[in-house]
């Protein structure tokens, strides 16, 4: 059968086979993996089938043209994303130890992180306890328990680096972040060229991501923004090999049936879905280090039942709805959500074995114990769930000003960015050379990366309405899980930042686009012109993302928006 396009990856996937009414496998027009031919995308065309994008070698390309002829060498192609490793790495890792002072929210999670390897739990720290951290006294926490609203893993990671480098050097503060950072992406790489088979697009992918202001100021600071984004990535990505091994299972199901004569009703109840529990696995990383990587859990569970109930309806089965609601969603929720919560309380091991953690004894303590029912439960998680509350408490009631909160609603416009930190100095103070100089760490996005990739969601969403593609869904599904709950919390103290969960989403969906516009000579060169200026803008604003000293003046000049300051 033809595949019947489907909201949320409702058409054919990559890397499988359409069943056809009987079953059988038939191949599809790409494969989705790059393996298709040797020249990766030939400065990608476009086909439609069954209503959906897929990038593949058209034969009326001329690949005998120079720059055809050039890419189809193995080597020129795998270069590309080698250099945009490099690039990556050096934009993230140069003179990530400046500045040596804890900037914006690193003056929480370093010295939690710092007290949490020492003690187990994030413990307490004298006042002026930054200035002597950055002086070099960072064993001057307590051992009285502090109250920390995030789950511990980020803070983890963070301590490796302390660990190996010394708690008193800048650097290590960072480096383990800034790797999160470069990681990411070569992981947004790896998926862009499982979802459009093309080496040439899954280079811009990884391209756009190592030059944007928002993710290198994420990898340089140590807030935990960029450890939610990698693990959330790393989730999405395994619900995208899923889709394959999804479908394969299901086909050989309905050969087996086939063989038997047995006609097939709800269909089966797949248990052997490992890229389920790998998802499971890498939400519940995302929620152990904060509590908003529970959004992806749940935003791609329900996608994982809709794409089921969709490859059922292709395959022909009568009660494709209930099947996949009623027989394959529960055990979809089985293979994902208990390890999701069983990653989360181990993050919390520390706390667990420790006594002296905030909250520890709280069942212990007269008349708190839970009684009735729960009398069973362990104290110790009893005392946990009342953490959990208490932290949960202060999360949805956190309304206190700052100057640099942004509402949700203006995140996709970028029109409040956070400053992360800054220093002014006069001519002579600080080594600066002008009447008056700036060092700023300003979480500002390249203007024009972000402010395309919105305008790429905002037409990839028509486009799904439209055409009903599947990876139009799948990256839309990204950006609902980082972006949309957010929206429920409009008069909280959030910031601009928080966009780095769903950001790789933003850039994916920017490489379809450009994939799209790679068709035609025209859209070509508009995509080499936009490149090249994102590149250049990038290299404008590099200072203002790391913190160097420039005249007072420069700075300025790149305060685009009065909102900006």
């Amino acid at each position: 059968m033809h595949g019947h396009p489907g909201v949320l990856g409702g058409d054919d996937g990559a890397g499988a086979q359409r069943l056809d009414q009987a079953g059988r496998g038939v191949p599809e027009v790409s494969d989705g993996s790059g393996s298709q031919n040797d020249h990766g995308l030939s400065l990608a065309a476009v086909a439609h089938y069954d209503g959906q994008v897929l990038l593949t070698h058209p034969a009326n390309d001329r690949v005998t043209d120079r720059w055809s002829a050039l890419w189809a060498h193995r080597w020129v192609r795998l270069a590309g994303p080698v250099l945009v490793v490099l690039l990556a790495g050096v934009l993230r890792f140069w003179n990530l130890g400046h500045p040596g002072t804890l900037v914006f929210d690193e003056t929480f999670y370093v010295k939690d992180a710092w007290s949490l390897f020492n003690n187990g739990y994030e413990s307490t720290w004298p006042d002026g306890a930054d200035a002597l951290f950055a002086a070099g006294q960072s064993n001057i926490f307590g051992t009285a328990p502090s109250f920390v609203v995030h789950p511990p893993l980020g803070k983890w990671l963070i301590a490796l680096g302390l660990a190996a480098f010394g708690a008193d050097n800048p650097f290590a503060w960072r480096v383990v972040t800034a790797l999160v950072g470069l990681l990411a992406v070569v992981l947004l790489m790896l998926i862009a060229q499982k979802l459009f088979g093309s080496v040439l697009l899954s280079t811009i992918a990884g391209f756009l991501l190592a030059i944007d202001g928002n993710a290198i100021v994420m990898s340089r600071v140590a807030l935990l923004d960029n450890y939610v984004m990698f693990f959330s990535l790393l989730g999405f990505g395994a619900v995208l090999m899923d889709r394959d091994h999804h479908r394969a299972r299901l086909g050989e199901w309905l050969n087996e049936k086939r063989d038997n004569e047995i006609e097939p009703t709800w269909g089966p109840a797949l248990w052997w879905r490992p890229w389920v529990l790998a998802a499971g696995l890498a939400f519940g990383l995302a929620c152990s280090v904060k509590w908003s990587g529970a959004y992806f859990l749940a935003a791609f569970g329900i996608y994982l039942v809709v794409v089921d109930a969709l490859a059922r309806r292709r395959a022909g089965l009568p009660f494709w709805a209930s099947g996949a609601i009623l027989k394959q969603g529960p055990v979809t929720f089985l293979l994902l959500v208990p390890v999701a919560v069983l990653t989360f309380l181990v993050s919390w091991t520390g706390w667990f074995l420790t006594r002296g953690g905030y909250y520890r004894d709280w069942a212990d303590q007269a008349g708190q114990a839970w009684t009735g029912a729960l009398a069973w439960v362990p104290h110790s998680l009893q005392s946990f769930w009342h953490y959990q509350s208490a932290a949960y408490g202060y999360h949805v009631g956190l309304v206190t000003p700052h100057p640099y909160q942004a509402n949700p609603l203006t995140w996709l416009l970028m029109s409040r960015p956070t400053s992360m930190y800054y220093q002014g100095s006069s001519l002579g103070e600080n080594g600066c050379g002008y009447a008056t100089c700036s060092e700023a760490i300003t979480g500002i996005a390249n203007p024009l990366i972000w402010w395309a990739a919105t305008a790429a969601i905002l037409y990839l969403t028509y486009r799904l309405v439209r055409y009903r593609e599947w990876r139009v869904g799948l990256i839309l599904m990204g950006v609902v899980a980082g972006y949309l709950p957010w929206l429920m919390y409009l008069n909280r103290t959030v910031f601009q930042f928080y966009t780095i969960a769903f950001e790789p989403y933003l850039i994916l969906g920017l490489t379809l686009v450009i994939g799209l516009l790679l068709k035609s000579g025209s859209g070509r060169a508009i995509v080499a012109v936009f490149l090249a200026l994102a590149t250049i803008v990038s290299a404008y604003y590099f200072p203002l993302w790391t913190g160097a000293q420039v005249p007072f003046a420069f700075w300025q000049a790149h305060i685009w928006l009065p909102s900006w300051r």
